[in-house]
């Protein structure tokens, strides 16, 4: 079945292709892009889950003792004076661990049309506008997710309103189905907000939230607030990630079940470039979810009813043959609180967790800036690769 989705897709990819390079007639220069990333990994967990299972907070490199392949992705993109459209499609263990079961293996889809200058309207799927760090191996400075980032949405569908207003400030506003979601589960919808500012050309800060409620239909309400504050830093050989994360929600104490309760988190990530292809990098995190508001409660070493509790740390090498290729080698202790033995490995509950991962990824342009004219149907320009 997934064959025959892969050449559905790539079918309808090769279609949008033909025809844009026959190129009806359109009333400006348009441009649009199609390219590949794969990232193949082998990683190693403390943690036994079971033959064919993924491990806790699956994300990146999900499976213990295996080769995989994290993603296979094709992106096409179409970009216009007036109208613009992105189609992402993404086969691998991350789609098969971590998203939608109805659209697996759509990572986004949608179009949109532009209002005024620079404010656009989209409509349709999207990756997740919230949080510090992205979902792949290729966009942020280790191969693993912070735990933070896990329980934040992968994904999201709905509207979007994009402004920019300078070439400094981005604002993006949402109106969504819910958290996390593709398909609606009830009859509310929620709302976020996404504000990126560059002060310079060294930092740039952002904030991102999202306000709803997503339980069921004949139950007490949970409307959530989520709020997210990162920075990102680049000095000379030096990159700094900063990112923390805060949330109430109500009637979700667990004592009472009426209180609003609380979570916090938060994450710092370094990387020195050492030499032209070689780096090193570090990242320190905490998840305080004392409530679970985020994830699933369950009983402590005294059998009290509880969430997650926990710091981790990270650390990495990385080797770059190429600009767009990269070869990382990375470990990580999670450690929960003394009382919470969520992880087992030889035959002990244990109340932490050690991990390497070895992760290889390559993205590439099967074209781009491919140009098209009004007036001259046979006129395509494809621009140079300047990456």
């Amino acid at each position: 079945m997934r064959k025959i989705i892969f050449l559905l897709s790539t079918s309808v990819l090769v279609n949008i292709y033909s025809n844009i390079t026959k190129a009806q007639q359109i009333d400006t220069v348009s441009t649009w892009s199609l390219s590949a990333y794969v990232d193949a990994y082998y990683a190693y967990y403390t943690d036994s889950v079971g033959i064919g299972k993924y491990q806790k907070f699956p994300t990146v490199s999900p499976r213990s003792n295996s080769i995989g392949i994290n993603v296979f992705q094709i992106a096409a993109q179409y970009d216009g004076e007036k109208v613009r459209a992105m189609a992402v499609l993404h086969f691998g263990d991350i789609p098969n661990s971590s998203w939608s079961a109805t659209y697996n293996a759509i990572e986004e889809a949608h179009a949109g049309i532009k209002i005024f200058k620079t404010l656009w309207l989209d409509a349709g799927f999207f990756r997740s506008h919230f949080g510090t760090e992205f979902l792949l191996p290729k966009e942020n400075l280790t191969s693993s997710l912070a735990v933070t980032t896990y329980f934040e949405p992968f994904y999201e569908s709905g509207f979007r309103l994009n402004f920019d207003p300078t070439k400094r400030l981005e604002i993006n506003l949402f109106g969504l189905n819910g958290y996390g979601l593709f398909e609606d589960n009830n009859n509310n919808k929620s709302i976020g907000m996404g504000i990126t500012y560059v002060l310079n050309d060294n930092i740039g800060i952002g904030y991102t939230n999202y306000i709803g409620d997503d339980t069921p239909r004949d139950t007490l309400p949970h409307l959530r607030f989520s709020n997210n504050l990162f920075i990102n830093c680049q000095f000379k050989k030096v990159k700094i990630q900063v990112g923390a994360d805060y949330c109430f929600q109500q009637n979700s104490d667990l004592a009472t079940m009426s209180k609003t309760a609380t979570m916090y988190s938060g994450l710092a990530t370094v990387k020195y470039q050492a030499k032209p292809k070689f780096a090193i990098y570090a990242r320190g995190e905490i998840f305080n979810d004392p409530n679970s508001i985020m994830a699933a409660s369950f009983k402590d070493q005294s059998g009290n009813k509880t969430g997650y509790k926990l710091w981790g740390l990270t650390a990495g090498l990385e080797f770059k043959p190429s600009d767009n290729s990269y070869i990382r080698i990375e470990g990580r202790r999670l450690q929960m609180d003394q009382a919470q033995d969520i992880f087992r490995y030889n035959g002990q509950n244990l109340n932490y967790r050690n991990e390497i991962m070895v992760n290889m990824g390559l993205s590439f342009d099967l074209l781009k800036g491919v140009q098209t004219k009004k007036g001259n149907t046979s006129n395509v320009i494809i621009t140079p690769n300047n990456n």
